[in-house]
């Protein structure tokens, strides 16, 4: 068993799609604005990563037409996507008119430099880099001693 994609269920299918396309730079292996589905690969490979669903023709499979499609709640799915130099991508991504919701700080405890962003359709994102190790907090080297560098 693997894990083939994640997929978002969004309302505003264009704009996303033109989100992960344009500001991010995700290659588009399938599908078009004005669709229902598109799939997205890295700019380094062909392999789908992340795929994009209109929600209400989601709802129609699933038969959940009837129930509301925004619930008010905390984010429930986050995209972390790595990238080499958080710092320069987050300033072109505000170059590109992208409010960020944090600065690109260090997370010790993580292990990483992060900066969070939202798509169109509110999706929760976080670009980030790994730290060096003498970065890492000293609990984050206790944890990854225990479990091996899974970090």
């Amino acid at each position: 068993m693997w894990l083939r994609q994640t997929r978002l269920l969004v309302n505003n299918f264009d704009a996303c799609f033109r989100f992960y396309r344009d500001v991010l730079g995700f290659l588009v292996i399938w599908g078009e604005a004005g669709g229902g589905y598109a799939s997205f690969s890295n700019p380094n490979d062909n392999a789908p990563i992340l795929a994009l669903y209109k929600r209400d023709l989601m709802a129609e499979v699933i038969h959940t037409t009837d129930l509301p499609a925004d619930a008010v709640c905390q984010d429930r799915v986050l995209l972390a996507i790595e990238v080499t130099d958080v710092d320069q991508f987050a300033a072109t991504l505000v170059e590109r008119g992208i409010e960020l919701i944090t600065e690109p700080h260090n997370q010790p405890d993580w292990g990483i430099r992060c900066a969070f962003l939202r798509d169109p359709d509110g999706n929760l994102i976080e670009i980030n880099m790994g730290l060096t190790s003498d970065e890492w907090s000293d609990e984050l080297r206790a944890e990854n001693e225990k479990y091996g560098s899974a970090v």
